[in-house]
């Protein structure tokens, strides 16, 4: 297979892979918050907190994927 064939497919895994991370960060501190809102009866104050820190790690994979896509393909292969 050729070089730049691996490389699309690479790219592609990546960016195909990028809405469940996004997914997956929001769920996960959906989830601390709602573990500790139950555990310190705070109901609904942590489960936002989390939620929001979950939406933003999300957007920061977003950010970081824009960032990527953004580089010449020589320097995508440096990092």
């Amino acid at each position: 297979m050729k070089r730049e064939t691996r490389r699309y497919i690479r790219e592609l895994a990546y960016y195909s892979s990028l809405g469940f991370q996004v997914a997956l960060s929001i769920f996960i501190g959906l989830a601390i918050g709602v573990y500790l809102d139950r555990r310190f009866d705070l109901y609904p104050w942590l489960t936002l907190v989390f939620l929001g820190l979950g939406i933003a790690a999300g957007f920061r994979n977003i950010w970081l994927a824009i960032i990527k896509s953004e580089r010449s393909p020589q320097e995508r292969d440096i990092k």
